[in-house]
């Protein structure tokens, strides 16, 4: 029986999530969105990530993904999540952010608890993965992906949530393109 939380398939396509420490409110800026968008643009590009579904909510993101033939689907989780948390964090440093002192001082925090982390923690350890085995599977972990804007009351509809593969999955561009599954 394979463990939950794993990816110990190759060729599977998982259900991920990961989210910020303490759940703490940074996709509310734009800069920051764009970092996520821009980042996992490249991972596609370069790093041999496919995404077949994305929801990046204010404090977590949702994907379905699975790496090309040749690649880890755990190095590109951790070099993306390494290379967005040092990016936004250099972000709230240099630019103006209300927050600053605020956000520093918990990802420092967080930093403390984490023998693995030397000054800041941004993302939380764990990734959630959930290999999708089933069709049935597939579709529900879809439609809870792009629902949850609509139940956080966002959106009234999942396609005109922009942050979000529903675009796609409507026949309208979205900001990355996906393979469908």
């Amino acid at each position: 029986m394979q463990r939950p939380y794993s990816l110990s398939n190759p060729d599977g396509i998982y259900f991920v999530t990961f989210a910020i420490v303490y759940w703490i409110d940074v996709f509310t800026r734009q800069r920051y969105k764009d970092i996520m968008v821009e980042s996992l643009r490249y991972c596609q590009e370069k790093k041999g990530l496919e995404i077949f579904a994305w929801c990046l909510m204010s404090n977590h993101i949702h994907l379905i993904i699975r790496a090309k033939e040749g690649y880890y689907l755990s190095d590109i989780l951790r070099d993306l999540k390494k290379f967005t948390s040092a990016k936004i964090i250099d972000s709230i440093q240099a630019e103006i952010e209300s927050r600053k002192e605020w956000l520093i001082w918990f990802f420092k925090r967080a930093a403390q608890k984490n023998s693995r982390n030397t000054k800041h923690q941004f993302w939380q350890q764990d990734n959630h993965a959930e290999e999708l085995i089933s069709n049935r599977f597939k579709e529900q972990k879809l439609d809870y992906i792009h629902k949850n804007p609509v139940v956080e009351g966002w959106v009234e509809e999942p396609e005109h949530y922009l942050y979000s593969s529903a675009k796609n999955y409507a026949g309208q561009k979205g900001l990355i393109d996906i393979l469908f599954l």
